[in-house]
């Protein structure tokens, strides 16, 4: 696998490339952007500190997880550690990634990780060998202009829905994720055991614990453990 410097192709096709497999997302993201400005502007929260947290975060699980905080009069302190928290598991991405980045200068490095979200970060596996930077930038540039003006959005919307998720807009975060998590489903020998570990652990660790964010964290972290196990007997 060659690391996303190395790659030769023309970088306007492959941008477009990244914008087209994109556009199927948005049938997820626009809704679920709109569900977030709509109970940030119920919560309190301006148009204008929408776009920031939504430009500067730029990760729909946290500032859910934020919004609600914030509407329960949670301290700052807390709603920063509970964002960090939550994405934690772009670290776990990240590293799958790394050896891709070689030769990226740091700063560059770092602007192409902040379009890392778990939708960029699918497809990406899913391009595998074929990723080029252009392709990624394409995918995460895409995405990031879409969640900005749909969560911002949102915020007028909000005042014409009484009740988002009475109208199943909270669902469209599952469905997208079901929708790209089949993307990865290559075989019951290989890819079973890894989701049900992540699962039994995530839905135990919700139970034990259903008003933190740990569930994600330690479900991914149990998933990626089964699967480096289970690489580990077959190389073994």
């Amino acid at each position: 696998m060659t690391d996303l410097t190395s790659d030769t192709r023309a970088g306007p096709r492959e941008f477009a490339l990244g914008v087209a497999h994109t556009l199927p997302l948005m049938a997820g993201a626009i809704p679920f952007g709109l569900l977030l400005g709509s109970l940030a502007a119920k919560a309190g929260l301006s148009p204008l500190e929408v776009a920031l947290m939504s430009g500067l975060i730029f990760a729909g699980g946290s500032q859910f997880l934020a919004v609600e905080l914030w509407a329960h009069g949670a301290a700052a302190a807390s709603i920063v550690a509970s964002v960090l928290l939550v994405n934690l598991r772009h670290l776990l991405m990240g590293a799958t990634l790394a050896p891709r980045l070689r030769g990226l200068p740091p700063l560059r490095a770092a602007v192409t990780m902040f379009l890392m979200t778990d939708e960029v970060w699918a497809l990406a596996m899913q391009r595998g060998a074929a990723l080029t930077l252009p392709y990624w930038f394409g995918v995460g540039l895409t995405l990031y202009t879409v969640w900005l003006a749909s969560t911002v959005g949102g915020t007028f919307a909000g005042a014409l829905i009484d009740d988002p998720v009475a109208w199943g807009l909270d669902f469209t975060f599952t469905a997208l994720f079901l929708c790209l998590l089949v993307g990865f489903w290559r075989n019951v020998r290989t890819t079973l055991a890894p989701w049900l570990a992540s699962a039994a652990v995530a839905v135990a660790v919700h139970a034990l614990m259903p008003d933190g964010a740990w569930h994600i964290l330690l479900g991914a972290l149990s998933g990626g453990a089964v699967a480096a196990w289970r690489g580990r007997l077959r190389h073994a």
